[in-house]
């Protein structure tokens, strides 16, 4: 008697859902893998009413044996809300790239046809088709965070930048003599009397007294009576201008970058309490310090969407750009510079301190110099050295451990 064993496949029915995001509203668009529009563009309030009412299609559209595939594209704020509403209800969501997606669309015709409903239908399209996508992680989102932090100090400490500018120049016009009797016109001694006497004209009628008491509580001792006598001579015979509304341009100036250092130094205890969560096995590198190592963390997100060192190369915009055409190319190819800005601002500021505190690196730093190449060149390849660590570092989990130990 034989036996026939039959084995039922069940097929598995893949349902795109492609999203344009915009501030007001967003536009859907709901495919199945089949080539049938299960639910044409329709669109719904970017409020909870609007995103329950999407979920509700979703799911009159599908089974529970389908796969969903949600995708949108990173439009920034705009899409953050509704990439968290998604991930919360368990929808598998791809976020996909603007400049992809523009290209795609224009594969797909040569008519240059835009508009939020073919936005919707082309990143449903773009779904099925490419099979490499990711989709986005919990953990990317809550990224977000961190990124956000990371974002909002850089900018701070630009504007604080900016203002340290400000009060070269205004000290340039009213006491120029200054820089030359302090080590940094940016030291706390230096704001404290220049706030109270912001000119060479006014520190010149200062009482004695006053102005070693002044710089002896400000330096906290380091200032004494000869600091206090040397700066009022300086004063008394100072080339400087007496313009009272550079002096209190120079005293608001000081009081801002005050404020600057309060708020950054409040951002940056948020930043380090977000890090000894995140344990990071990046921090053990000699030279990372925790602000560098957020950033860089921060703008990369999950290290797992990268295949390999040189992908996460040529996110950070660090991959040298190739150009050919005929029998020419290109003999000294820049680097792309794609990519976030504040990626590589942080590699690279990070490198310079690796390269300093690590002897591996050194080393490697000191074998292109000895090579003949540009300091900055050859911090580029340290920077790309120190890409491929992180990369190692972050799959592995496991500390740094350097080769010259």
């Amino acid at each position: 008697m034989q036996h026939h064993i039959f084995s039922l496949e069940v097929f598995v029915m893949v349902v795109s859902v492609g999203i344009d995001v915009s501030k007001n509203k967003h536009d859907c668009f709901i495919v199945s893998s089949e080539g049938e529009v299960l639910a044409d563009v329709f669109t719904i309030p970017n409020n909870m009413d609007g995103f329950y009412a999407l979920l509700e299609k979703i799911r009159a559209c599908t089974t529970p044996q389908d796969k969903i595939k949600v995708g949108l594209e990173a439009t920034g704020h705009y899409s953050y809300n509704i990439l968290g509403f998604l991930l919360d209800n368990g929808l598998a969501t791809y976020v996909l790239n603007p400049l992809r997606t523009n290209l795609y669309r224009k594969s797909l015709s040569l008519r240059k046809t835009k508009t939020d409903r073919v936005d919707a239908r082309t990143i449903a399209a773009m779904l099925l088709s490419d099979v490499g996508l990711k989709p986005y992680t919990n953990t990317a989102y809550h990224n977000e965070e961190l990124k956000s932090l990371t974002r909002y100090r850089f900018d701070k400490v630009k504007e604080r930048a900016k203002l340290k500018s400000s009060i070269s120049r205004l000290v340039c016009i009213l006491f120029p003599e200054l820089e030359k009797l302090v080590s940094s016109l940016h030291l706390a001694t230096v704001y404290a009397l220049l706030e109270e006497f912001p000119g060479s004209k006014q520190i010149a009628k200062a009482h004695l007294t006053r102005l070693k008491t002044l710089l002896g509580n400000a330096s906290k001792g380091r200032y004494g009576r000869d600091m206090a006598v040397t700066i009022r001579s300086a004063a008394q015979n100072s080339v400087g201008s007496c313009m009272p509304a550079k002096s209190l341009e120079l005293q608001h100036t000081i009081r801002l970058i005050r404020e600057l250092d309060a708020e950054i130094a409040e951002i940056e205890a948020e930043i380090e309490t977000m890090m000894d969560k995140i344990q990071s096995p990046i921090t053990t590198i000699p030279g990372m310090g925790f602000r560098m190592a957020a950033m860089i963390l921060a703008e990369i997100g999950d290290f797992s969407r990268f295949e390999s060192p040189d992908k996460l190369l040529a996110y950070a915009g660090m991959s040298p750009s190739t150009y050919q055409s005929g029998q020419l190319k290109n003999c000294y190819p820049h680097m792309e510079k794609r990519g976030s800005r504040y990626l590589r601002y942080a590699l690279y500021n990070a490198a310079k301190y690796v390269c300093h505190w690590d002897p591996t690196f050194a080393a490697y730093l000191a074998k292109k110099r000895d090579e003949g190449k540009h300091y900055n060149v050859a911090l580029s390849h340290a920077t790309k050295k120190l890409v491929r660590l992180l990369f190692a570092l972050e799959r592995s989990r496991q500390p740094y451990c350097s080769l010259a130990a």
